[in-house]
């Protein structure tokens, strides 16, 4: 009997041992998937931004320097790597965006054409998606961090090589919001 209780202790602690080191696991592969998810949005994002670039250089080909920090910005973005790298890529890509659509503003035919709109409507719902993205990023590096230095979790960290994750922070107030695109 008391082989049977102690085969069932230890079995008990295994599992226990198991479900801690599986949670850790899956918190980060959680962490790792919400980041992928705001890369996505950026990436649809940048993917955007040549039609509208396009299309206001059809109205205002003269805005010259509007369009290449459009265009630096998109080819950073696209290239950036890491959390920090991506957050200040997308702040430079958002602060372009403002500035092109100041550009617009300036050209009442722009603003009332098609495409125009179509992209405008685009651009506004994929930065509602960049957003949520950026959300769900940070909550799940919240969880996953409260897990890896909280008790019991802590002591499983090192094993299942899980360490804290940084948060997904925009450096300039100015950028914390969307780029306004209402006209």
């Amino acid at each position: 009997m008391e082989i049977i209780i102690g085969l069932g202790v230890v079995a008990l602690i295994a599992f226990y041992l198991i479900s801690q080191y599986n949670k850790l696991i899956r918190l980060n592969i959680g962490v790792d998937e919400a980041f992928a998810q705001i890369e996505v949005q950026l990436k649809r994002r940048a993917d955007l931004i040549p039609n509208l670039v396009e299309t206001v250089k059809g109205y205002a080909s003269h805005e010259r320097e509007a369009f290449e920090r459009v265009t630096e910005a998109r080819a950073k973005s696209n290239s950036a790597t890491g959390v920090h790298d991506v957050a200040a890529a997308d702040n430079m890509l958002t602060s372009a965006l403002r500035q092109l659509f100041a550009v617009a503003e300036a050209y009442p035919d722009l603003k009332a054409s098609a495409n125009f709109i179509q992209l405008q409507e685009e651009l506004s719902t994929t930065e509602n998606k960049v957003a949520f993205a950026r959300q769900f990023y940070n909550d799940s590096v919240r969880t996953l961090n409260t897990a890896v230095k909280t008790i019991p979790s802590s002591f499983f960290a090192p094993l299942a090589k899980v360490g804290e994750r940084e948060f997904y922070e925009v450096d300039d107030p100015t950028t914390r919001n969307a780029p306004k695109v209402s006209f």
